[in-house]
């Protein structure tokens, strides 16, 4: 048996190959937009992919099973409560999959979404216990698929928290201890509250270790669960939607392309939206007036689906010889209106520079003097509810989690100075530009986060 994890850091999202070596039979599981890597790998070990097994429709990226179809010829998986525009194959509970000797196996675990499956790999077909379980986003290392995500519109959190306690205390955690756990996410996924930062683990180890997989009815499963998830990234009912249709395929050849600067200039006239993820340094000492700071450096997909609109026209900078891969990193998500991209930003900030401003970005000691100003501004924290209650917050502070901010901006006063801050100053650079780009006019964010302003109150009562 071939198998193969490909895990992408910046989305935390795990997708799967498997394969039978002797008959070169090979299935992909949840794979990303970006099929190539996949394709390389099964034309390098002679395999011939002759399906692509979704565990349930995405939420937090656009699954690359159209593309996988298009370049090979497989069919495409999905749970049997599945309805989509295009062809699928529905897999029913207990349904097996040969690709030789080695075999995959069905089990329905519904909860985080209604058709939502598990694999079981079995490396011999009369295997009696199997080699693992690709758990899609039922089971997590330390946690479990929200069942609160707007993937499944008609269908409750309380519904589908029923299910998911079931397909966890009764299926998941009826397979033997021995059995691998193989999640589609890790640590930092919005699809979970608090998932491990390991890539694989055992039934065994999660019933020892995971808080939801402990014996407990079903009511006390669905308030565990559903209790302190934050909010979801705006992005997330767009792509859920996006994973049932037939869409156009992603095609890298035909990216988006460099722009003359006198190109960029009037598609930004006519209402583009600048994407700048440099760093929030290299933004704070300079950006276009507008452009919304999305670093490339850390979460720049889910960020960039949190604050962006994916029906709109968008132009890029990235940092240095980054802009294709800021480009794909968008059309993961399906963010896939970019005109272009400037090849070199400096130049372009030299001849536009009337449209060139610095962003306003303050240590925790200026902070101070401008709270005990005449003026003192309002001190907005992007943080999660998770981090605040761990970690302590300003008092005064409002607080509107970044996720939900571009929702929550008629909260906000316009009538005075605002002062964002995150954990160490990433997010807040993010929601400051978004709240200039909206129309605000004193905005500042603080350098260095609560980190630097709880290390600063320390000083202060020494």
């Amino acid at each position: 048996m071939f198998f193969s994890q490909y895990y992408l850091d910046c989305l935390s999202q795990a997708s799967y190959m498997i394969a039978d070596e002797t008959t070169g039979q090979a299935v992909v599981v949840d794979p990303r937009r970006d099929v190539s890597e996949y394709l390389a790998d099964a034309e390098a070990r002679g395999f011939t992919v002759v399906g692509v097994i979704n565990t349930h429709f995405h939420a937090d990226f656009v699954a690359g099973h159209l593309e996988m179809a298009d370049r090979t010829g497989a069919w495409i998986g999905y749970g049997h409560r599945a309805e989509t525009e295009y062809p699928i194959r529905k897999l029913a509970e207990g349904e097996r999959v040969s690709l030789g000797d080695v075999t995959l196996e069905i089990l329905e675990t519904p909860g985080h979404t209604p058709e939502s499956i598990s694999v079981l790999v079995y490396e011999h077909a009369d295997d009696t216990v199997p080699h693992g379980v690709l758990t899609g986003d039922a089971l997590f290392i330390g946690d479990v698929g929200r069942p609160d995500l707007l993937a499944s519109v008609g269908v409750t959190a309380d519904e589908l928290g029923a299910m998911l306690h079931d397909s966890v205390q009764n299926k998941l955690m009826a397979l033997p201890d021995e059995v691998r756990v193989f999640p589609a996410h890790g640590a930092g996924s919005a699809c979970g509250k608090n998932l491990s930062t390991e890539k694989q683990s055992t039934i065994g180890e999660q019933r020892a270790t995971n808080y939801a997989c402990a014996p407990m009815t079903e009511a006390e499963f669905v308030a565990l669960v559903t209790a302190g998830q934050s909010a979801a990234p705006g992005y997330f009912a767009y792509d859920a939607d996006l994973n049932r249709k037939a869409r156009l395929l992603y095609d890298r050849v035909a990216a988006p392309r460099p722009l003359r600067l006198e190109e960029f200039a009037e598609l930004r006239r006519g209402g583009a939206v600048v994407v700048d993820a440099r760093s929030p340094q290299e933004f704070a000492s300079g950006h276009l007036r507008g452009a919304v700071n999305v670093p490339a450096e850390g979460r720049f997909a889910e960020q960039a689906g949190t604050v962006l609109d994916p029906s709109g026209e968008l132009l890029v900078i990235a940092p240095e010889n980054r802009e294709e891969e800021v480009v794909t990193r968008l059309a993961r998500i399906g963010f896939d209106h970019v005109a272009g991209y400037l090849r070199n930003p400096e130049d372009a900030f030299t001849e536009m520079a009337e449209e060139v401003t610095p962003a306003s970005r303050l240590t925790a000691a200026q902070l101070r003097a401008a709270l005990a100003g005449d003026n003192p501004p309002l001190i907005v924290d992007v943080r999660t509810c998770g981090e605040r209650e761990a970690n302590g917050f300003v008092d005064g502070a409002a607080h509107i989690a970044l996720s939900e901010l571009p929702t929550r901006l008629d909260e906000i006063p316009t009538d005075r100075p605002l002062v964002l801050h995150c954990a160490g100053g990433h997010r807040s650079s993010i929601a400051a530009s978004l709240l200039r780009h909206r129309g605000f006019t004193d905005v500042s964010d603080i350098l260095g986060g609560y980190a630097a302003w709880a290390l600063s109150a320390e000083s202060v009562n020494a």
